[in-house]
């Protein structure tokens, strides 16, 4: 279900096959550091554009500063801005004592192509706020009838919020910016068909793997540092076997 490929992104996605891929869900370096692995890649969304499918998406995480300009980018290569979410985490950074904590993340989703050939699939959640109901009965001593109110037991399905409040993998992560898997199932469940495959040029720790294959969706993972992708493969290995690998 999942390919783990080696090597920089801009040399691998030349040699898969054009419009072979259903969606892209990807965690770019955003360039907002001075650490050696947080440089920003130029050039890679024109190769993402040339093995999607004509009518496709790419969801993108960054920060504002990153993601600000990758809109004309974006365009460039024909894509439109459909919608954003915000991850919520129950903890974040705080590299400054004099602003606000930032304890989130977004994530931008750009399609190309007519929207009702996109594939794409709303979310719902289960959590919905029980209802108030009024319901009709006719007491035998008055002879009319009254309304009584009463409280739905189960609120039922609503549709998925732009927020998501989903813990992160502190304690447990195998790459500083692992995201956790329930939040990339999300994204994928809502953008790549059962059986589709899921493109994630900057794979890190491999939850976008992880994630497609406990849905049912195949991966395409790309890590250009060789000693992080074997510890995404003996991550992805422990669940099951991967099917296949190679080295650019």
């Amino acid at each position: 279900m999942v390919e783990v490929h080696v090597g920089d992104c801009r040399a691998v996605m030349p040699a898969l096959p054009a419009s072979s891929v259903d969606c892209c869900i990807t965690d770019p370096p955003y360039g907002d550091t001075s650490l050696d692995w947080d440089r920003i890649c130029v050039g890679w969304v024109s190769h993402v554009s040339r093995v999607l499918k004509p009518a496709a998406s790419i969801w993108v995480f960054g920060s504002m500063r990153f993601l600000a300009p990758l809109f004309d980018e974006m365009q460039a290569e024909g894509f439109r801005y459909s919608q954003d979410i915000v991850w919520e985490k129950q903890n974040g950074t705080g590299f400054h004592n004099d602003r606000f904590r930032r304890v989130h993340e977004h994530a931008v989703m750009f399609y190309r192509g007519q929207w009702r050939e996109v594939f794409h699939e709303t979310q719902f959640t289960m959590d919905a706020r029980a209802k108030v109901v009024l319901a009709k009965r006719s007491p035998a001593h008055t002879g009319h009838i009254e309304k009584t109110p009463y409280v739905s037991v189960d609120g039922g399905p609503r549709m998925m919020r732009s927020v998501l409040a989903v813990r992160n993998e502190h304690g447990r992560a195998v790459h500083p910016t692992q995201k956790p898997v329930e939040l990339l199932a999300h994204l994928i469940r809502y953008s790549c068909p059962p059986g589709g495959v899921v493109l994630d040029p900057f794979a890190g720790s491999g939850s976008t793997g992880l994630a497609a294959r406990q849905n049912g969706r195949r991966a395409i993972l790309i890590e250009e540092h060789p000693e992080r992708a074997e510890t995404m493969r003996q991550r992805l290995a422990q669940d099951a076997p991967l099917l296949q690998g190679t080295a650019a």
